[in-house]
């Protein structure tokens, strides 16, 4: 067997471990946010999770040190893996996120999460405005020009609404808030209590706040920028967000 060939046995033996370990790591995750399992307490033995979840004790020793990395456990030799409270957590892991925004009844962590992201994506649109050039003032162009093709389609429409905040992104320069930014959109985005409701004219009304950060960009307004797109951002959620009880 050659070197080539042995790695590729190996890889695919090593697959469905990785897709096993993934879902007992993502039911981890999920029994910890939904608080079926609270601070402070102490998780079961390997063994009794092998058990559980019908793996090994590999699978589940791989998943408390993904747990470990995300800031949701404490493993302490000789005093078991202790659960940690959610200050300690990793808040921007995908996982994470995702689930939290699942059991977020009160839509708080949204509330939350679009303040954070429309004070990141407003920064981000006036550096734009700062580096704009020709060719990436007709990118921008371009990308709203998709819009208002496929306004009357609205998975289409969504999806060019988030290119339109990619090239704004891109724009920037700034790869960390981009890889900020992009964390929190893309988990809102997959999330139906994020998308709420769309109120009458509502992807006319995204039309014309986009062409008002498509013309603040082009014009190199860097404080025009950050006000259109920091609106846009919080305007957009309070028009969709649902009510709740906490309302």
């Amino acid at each position: 067997m050659t070197d080539a060939s042995a790695a590729a046995e190996r890889s695919i033996a090593r697959a469905p471990i990785d897709r096993i370990g993934a879902a007992v790591l993502a039911e981890l995750v999920e029994s910890i946010v939904s608080g079926r399992v609270t601070p402070g307490e102490v998780l079961p033995p390997e063994a009794v999770l092998s058990t559980q979840f019908g793996v090994s004790r590999t699978v589940i020793r791989e998943s408390m040190k993904r747990l470990q990395e995300k800031g949701m456990v404490t493993v302490a030799q000789g005093r078991g893996t202790h659960v940690n409270p959610m200050t300690s957590w990793n808040l921007l892991d995908p996982m994470v996120l995702r689930s939290l925004i699942g059991h977020d009844d009160t839509l708080g962590i949204l509330d939350d999460l679009s303040v954070v992201r429309s004070a990141v994506e407003a920064e981000m649109a006036a550096a734009a405005a700062s580096a704009a050039t020709d060719e990436s003032g007709a990118r921008l162009r371009s990308s709203l020009d998709r819009q208002r093709e496929v306004i009357d389609d609205g998975d289409a429409f969504r999806e060019a609404d988030v290119a339109f905040h990619h090239v704004v992104m891109e724009m920037s320069g700034n790869l960390l808030a981009q890889n900020i930014a992009l964390v929190l959109l893309e988990r809102a985005v997959e999330s139906a209590r994020y998308q709420g409701i769309d109120p009458e004219h509502a992807f006319e009304t995204t039309l014309a706040e986009h062409d008002e950060i498509l013309a603040a960009i082009v014009d190199g307004d860097a404080a025009r920028a950050r006000a259109a797109m920091a609106a846009h951002i919080l305007g957009s959620w309070t028009r969709r967000r649902l009510p709740t009880v906490k309302d």
